[in-house]
């Protein structure tokens, strides 16, 4: 005979030991990450269609060039080794362009889109403090996604670099020209460097939509841009001066500016294929970059004091 129900449900022993754990032991701000790449699978998928295009496209151009080598006498070719070696170099651009995009607009939607499908009272009911959650949906924009766009150009490189000299050495022509044009090493130096000194310059930009994402309660993407905008055009009506407007376009593109020097042609087309390019000591003593991370700072603060009030849409 079974002894009579108390009505109260009893759990296994390790049930109770989890129930019973300390905090610290689910360690929130690794869960909390990983809670956004589960939730935002874009951030990881799109750089990966936006890698595997590029594979492929550089693939095409690889071929039409060898095939274009293999028409030309012999003492002609080298013209083109330096087209071999194209796709090579310009094969990181739009996969880090990518990253910066889905940075945006994950930013935009990362505090906003838990208040309008109200997921935001079941997030609440769990013992995790506002600034772990502002502070790990941070993370993404300015770690994870840089680290997912070096991974990805250096695999995407390493790729590149496999299937021409296989083209080439099935075509019957040597590989060592597309050797001599490629500066994997030295690319290994650049991109970091390239990537860190951008995630600091744009760090308050993704801050500010992180922001507005926390106040906004309909068209977050007008709230983004209109107050920026309205600033510029009463500027430009009241005084005749474009100085705001200065300052954000000097946010967009000073990171190239300050943290790289250009000289002679490279000034030019905005190339960056030598580490004498690199210049950290200009870029850390800039202003701009200190005045922008106290700015980001400042909007984290806010979105952070904005989430501890907010209530869904």
């Amino acid at each position: 005979m079974n002894p009579p129900s108390n009505g109260v449900r009893e759990f296994p022993v390790d049930a109770q030991k989890l129930v019973s754990a300390p905090l610290t032991e689910t360690r929130p701000m690794y869960w909390s990450v990983r809670r956004e790449l589960w939730e935002n699978r874009s951030v990881y998928l799109a750089p990966l269609i936006v890698t595997a295009v590029v594979l492929f496209a550089s693939l095409i151009n690889t071929s039409i060039n060898v095939n274009r080598m293999r028409k030309l006498p012999a003492i002609e070719r080298p013209s083109l080794h330096s087209a071999l070696a194209r796709p090579f170099d310009m094969a990181p651009a739009p996969i880090m362009f990518a990253t910066l995009l889905v940075g945006l607009f994950y930013s935009l939607d990362a505090l906003y889109g838990e208040r309008r499908d109200r997921s935001i009272l079941f997030w609440k009911s769990l013992p995790v403090s506002d600034r772990t959650v502002v502070l790990s949906k941070a993370l993404i924009p300015l770690v994870v996604l840089p680290l997912i766009a070096l991974a990805l150009s250096v695999v995407t490189q390493v790729i590149l670099l496999w299937l021409g000299t296989l083209v080439l050495v099935t075509s019957g022509m040597s590989p060592a020209a597309l050797w001599s044009e490629v500066h994997f090493f030295q690319g290994l130096l650049i991109m970091p460097y390239g990537l860190f000194a951008h995630i600091l310059w744009f760090a308050p930009i993704y801050c500010w939509l992180l922001l507005i994402s926390s106040w906004a309660r309909r068209a977050p993407v007008l709230w983004a841009l209109l107050p920026l905008l309205a600033i510029s055009a009463l500027e430009k009506i009241a005084f005749g001066t474009m100085h705001f407007m200065s300052v954000l376009t000097y946010r967009m593109s000073g990171a190239m500016t300050e943290a790289f020097a250009f000289t002679g042609t490279s000034k030019s087309d905005g190339n960056v294929d030598r580490l004498s390019q690199l210049d950290p000591i200009r870029f850390l003593s800039a202003p701009g970059l200190w005045v922008g991370l106290a700015c980001a700072a400042a909007f984290l603060a806010a979105a952070i004091r904005l989430r501890r009030n907010r209530e869904p849409i």
